[in-house]
């Protein structure tokens, strides 16, 4: 069958078609025919060698795709062949706290990703996504959409009458503006460009803010908020945005800290988060609990995740450097 690897050393180059033996099935697994893959920024990250340099090759990359089972090994009661499924990201991890075991245990890095024509998974390792949605949006749900749903409503209670900020216009931040929006939050969007931002105000987005027109977006959240500052941070620069975001939340609010898209080597104001008494909360994906719930709230409110750009999956290194030079919006998805 054919697979997709990073062969002899890391880079976007270094991504390659393989024809590789049929991995057996073993007790609970099933075997998945992929259709589609969606990047996220962490396979980027793994395939430049950045995420994880010690992490061993050759490594299938890609942590989010969606297809069909075609085989069920012994003991699978779950799932049976010809259901549509998307893959966990973190195939252990079911319910409650996260620990190190669940890190050990997620697609794309540390175990073989979804970039290959077949994927053999543990039955409680997928789960079937809304039937609204195609199969490239569909694998957009494991990584990005369960990311910015966590942080919102597994770990963040955001409601009616709340502010959330969401920084930039990418698959986590716009998934986060649906959310937020369905869960009855006011949402505030930044982006470095007018475009962006009139479709983030097309989806949904009560406000916008250019953050190179304005480089003190926190004061400009903070007036639309009459002062007081928003209560939830979508935080998806890291070092080169935190004070900036630390600054626009209010006391008391909450900053999740999910992506280092911005950069940068400052450090952070650890007095204001003091002062403030803010929750600064890392968010690691989520669980599968998690993402039950989510297909719910999609289910519910017809959500449509956004998918800019459409690639064969053999223009993998094309749909990569897209990513690399942040020319999307939302998502970018390959189909096999």
């Amino acid at each position: 069958m054919k697979a997709f690897e990073i062969t002899g050393k890391f880079g976007i180059a270094q991504v390659r078609a393989r024809t590789v033996e049929r991995a057996p099935l073993g007790a609970g697994q099933v075997r998945v025919r992929m259709r589609a893959n969606s990047l996220n920024y962490r396979d980027l990250m793994m395939i430049e060698g950045q995420y994880n340099p010690r992490q061993p090759l050759p490594l299938v990359p890609l942590s989010d795709g969606a297809g069909e089972i075609v085989e069920v090994g012994p003991g699978v009661t779950e799932r049976q062949v010809g259901d549509r499924v998307v893959g966990l990201f973190a195939q252990g991890w079911l319910d409650g706290d996260f620990n190190k075991d669940h890190q050990r245990h997620t697609l794309g890095g540390p175990l073989p990703g979804m970039l290959q024509e077949e994927a053999v998974l543990d039955q409680h390792g997928v789960f079937v996504p809304p039937a609204h949605l195609d199969d490239a949006q569909a694998a957009t749900l494991p990584c990005a959409a369960l990311t910015a749903y966590s942080a919102l409503a597994v770990l963040g209670d955001v409601g009616p009458g709340q502010t959330v900020l969401c920084l930039g216009t990418g698959g986590v931040s716009m998934f986060a503006l649906a959310f937020a929006k369905a869960l009855g939050a006011r949402v505030i969007v930044t982006s470095s460009a007018d475009e962006k931002l009139e479709r983030a105000r097309a989806l949904g987005a009560d406000e916008t803010i250019n953050y190179k027109a304005e480089a003190r977006w926190d004061k400009i959240a903070r007036d639309m908020t009459d002062g007081v500052g928003v209560d939830h941070v979508v935080e998806v620069g890291g070092a080169g945005t935190i004070n900036l975001s630390l600054s626009a939340v209010r006391p008391s609010g909450r900053v999740s800290l999910i992506g280092v898209l911005a950069g940068g080597d400052s450090q952070p104001n650890l007095t204001q988060a003091l002062m403030k008494q803010v929750c600064v909360q890392g968010v690691f994906v989520g669980h599968r609990r998690g993402f039950a719930q989510m297909c719910q709230l999609i289910e519910a409110h017809q959500i449509v995740p956004q998918v800019s750009a459409h690639h064969p999956v053999d223009e993998v290194q094309d749909a990569l450097g897209l990513m690399k030079r942040g020319g999307h919006f939302g998502k970018i998805c390959l189909t096999w």
